[in-house]
């Protein structure tokens, strides 16, 4: 089953993994652990009427009755699939319900959904983890091998300088095709940053009820980083409690640069 997404920067989210937990002060206020929790609720209800909840059903397993994630991982087979049936090329973003390359998540796991990757290889598949750590050492090692994949780009959130910017140190010592990072929420200014070995970046503000407010010079900051240094930039968002209301022009425009995509093709039924 394909979920067309409303993020600006993919077209579909892929969730062969559910689960994860918090790490730093980017996952405050996460949105994935909200809709986990929402949809934790249909499945009970589902399984409450005798109704068969489905893939919902594994939300159950995640978030923890203080309604936050709580450290569980669940790979579901089925969705392993849902790639290689899907015909028409597409970027698709990765484990948006959960992080790739979570510490609770054996290896092996991981391989399955980078086999998936390497199966289907019509698509663009965008990775992003907050421990690239661990995605470094995975991808210099046992996987090393799904590096070479140029249809696999990889990538990590950065938030702040304290928890940010040494994650994107890893990712640049990680091999890869394409590298990139999702600088939101941009809770601080980042000050200098050194994209040497990025492709890509994403920036946005925080949205929802509780929003951490975005300020415009941080944004511009990360803007101009990027033109210095040739690397493609994204602003996706202000964010806020209205994100429609506040939009995504940046200085009177949309910016929505990224990198070239690797030639696709249909894949016959």
């Amino acid at each position: 089953m394909a979920t067309q997404s409303s993020i600006e920067w993919t077209e579909t989210t892929w969730n062969p993994v559910y689960g994860c937990s918090i790490l730093s002060p980017g996952c405050h206020n996460c949105y994935a652990m909200s809709m986990a929790r929402r949809l934790k609720g249909v499945a009970k209800a589902k399984a409450a009427r005798g109704e068969d909840p489905g893939r919902f059903s594994h939300y159950i397993d995640v978030i923890g009755d203080d309604g936050r994630w709580n450290g569980k991982m669940v790979v579901i087979p089925d969705a392993l699939g849902d790639p290689a049936r899907w015909k028409r090329p597409r970027r698709i973003f990765v484990n948006s319900m959960s992080d790739l390359f979570h510490e609770n998540l054996p290896v092996e796991d991981v391989r399955k959904v980078c086999e998936a990757m390497a199966a289907a290889g019509h698509h663009t598949y965008q990775v992003l983890t907050k421990r690239t750590a661990r995605m470094r050492e995975l991808l210099s090692g046992p996987l090393r091998e799904f590096t070479e994949l140029p249809q696999v780009w990889w990538g990590t959130s950065v938030e702040n300088k304290r928890h940010g910017l040494p994650r994107i140190d890893h990712l640049r010592r990680t091999p890869a095709a394409v590298r990139f990072l999702s600088v939101e929420p941009l809770l601080e200014d980042l000050g200098p940053v050194d994209l040497t070995d990025i492709h890509w970046v994403i920036a946005g503000g925080e949205s929802g009820a509780a929003a951490r407010p975005l300020e415009a010079d941080w944004v511009r900051s990360v803007r101009d980083q990027c033109a210095a240094q040739g690397v493609q930039f994204f602003f996706k968002q202000w964010g806020g409690r209205n994100k429609k209301a506040t939009g995504r022009t940046l200085d009177g425009r949309t910016w929505d640069e990224m990198p070239a995509r690797v030639p696709l093709t249909v894949v016959g039924d």
